[in-house]
């Protein structure tokens, strides 16, 4: 891997995730910056003090910091646009303001995978190669690439996780699938939401837009 790969860390996270998380950078060799808003952990912050609140402490600001201590110019995150609607006004290239806020009004055109790349000096990416993928496309990915995931999406007890996040505001949905092929027939049928089982969500219409807005992932 020719750069670092970079997780935010809430503390909040599965165990399992972090877990696996470690056992790839091992296997893999990768290059792994953990980044977390330590002060703000010290402070008590936790989804007690609101779910839009947590989110905004210990992710946006976390991953603000560790873009800031790193120097970073660009971040290449795996968005989709069918994960929800804010992030269907995203760009394969997005540009971030000062403090990398999102500015969904202003965003360069891309048609016919015409892409802007070229940006002033200063400015903050964030990239998004697989913007236009479904949950489906990625799990028929996996398949083919024979790619480890962590177990944490396979079906236990009838139910399993289709996105993962902090463990207090992350439900399991009901699910019989317990292999990658299984879970492709299911989501060949299921009209249900990847994210229906995400608590920050649901705290308002508008809620993951401001999230994003202020710099969230």
């Amino acid at each position: 891997m020719p750069f670092p790969v970079v997780h935010v860390d809430t503390s909040y996270k599965i165990p399992e995730m972090i877990s696996f998380r470690d056992r790839m950078a091992r296997e893999y060799g990768l290059d792994l910056v953990v980044g977390q808003n330590k002060a703000a952990l010290d402070e008590g912050m936790g989804p007690q003090r609101g779910r839009i609140t947590c989110c905004t402490a210990l992710k946006t600001d976390g991953l603000k910091a560790v873009l800031a201590d790193h120097g970073y110019t660009a971040v290449i995150a795996g968005i989709r646009r069918d994960e929800d609607g804010t992030r269907a006004k995203e760009r394969v290239f997005s540009p971030r303001g000062v403090n990398a806020e999102w500015d969904f009004r202003d965003q360069p055109p891309e048609f016919w995978d015409q892409f802007k790349t070229s940006f002033p000096p200063g400015t903050s990416l964030r990239i998004h190669p697989i913007l236009h993928w479904t949950e489906l496309d990625v799990w028929k990915y996996i398949r083919r690439e024979n790619i480890p995931v962590v177990d944490l999406y396979f079906s236990r007890n009838g139910r399993r996780y289709r996105s993962l996040g902090c463990a207090p505001c992350t439900a399991a949905t009901e699910s019989t699938a317990s292999t990658v092929d299984e879970i492709i027939e299911e989501l060949e049928q299921s009209r249900t939401s990847e994210r229906a089982g995400r608590a920050q969500d649901k705290v308002s219409e508008d809620a993951f837009e401001r999230l994003r807005a202020g710099g969230y992932m």
